[in-house]
């Protein structure tokens, strides 16, 4: 699957970070905005599906690459399948899951292919955590975090609470543990 405007590759990791952001913007964009849309779209009756973030902010829906290996990365094959057979919030957040996924994926992927060495692979992780996850936006956990940190700077001005961390799976929302449909193995 290309950028969806031919071929494109960043070499820094600025350009990197853009990209990254460009795509990550359009899978938001289509978990949560065009959400009716997408929906619609991940038909389980059709083939298996993958969702693309392309650097322009636009996102699609469509078959993997037939090329083997693809020029990037793909992301999670048969995301279709599972829709009917979960709640939609909960599909919603696993797409969410495996596009975060995808997103590092191509990022490194940019980062081994120009021959980024460890403190440019470590700036652009760094540059990259700073965001939230598609999975916290999706899940609205990201404004969670956003009002507890903004909460926990005010209150503790001059004051140090001692074990005031909270281990951070205690702070993420309990999900169900989900099996991806036709996942395993080759078709």
């Amino acid at each position: 699957m290309d950028s969806g405007s031919g071929p494109y590759n960043p070499r820094t990791v600025e350009e990197v970070f853009r990209d990254f952001k460009g795509r990550r913007a359009g899978m938001i964009k289509a978990l949560t905005t065009d959400v009716e849309e997408f929906y619609q779209q991940c038909d389980p009756e059709k083939e298996k599906l993958c969702l693309y973030g392309f650097p322009s902010e636009q996102w699609e829906v469509n078959l993997a690459a037939e090329e083997v290996p693809p020029e990037l990365p793909e992301p999670a094959l048969g995301i279709n399948f599972a829709r009917d057979g979960m709640q939609e919030k909960d599909w919603l957040s696993l797409v969410a899951v495996h596009s975060d996924a995808w997103l590092l994926a191509v990022a490194f992927y940019f980062g081994a292919r120009f021959g980024f060495d460890k403190n440019e692979r470590r700036r652009l992780f760094g540059m990259i955590n700073e965001l939230p996850t598609i999975f916290e936006v999706v899940t609205g956990t990201a404004k969670k975090q956003l009002k507890e940190k903004s909460s926990a700077t005010n209150h503790s001005s001059n004051k140090s609470k001692p074990n005031s961390k909270v281990r951070g799976s205690e702070s993420l929302p309990k999900y169900h543990q989900v099996a991806w449909p036709e996942m395993v193995g080759p078709t």
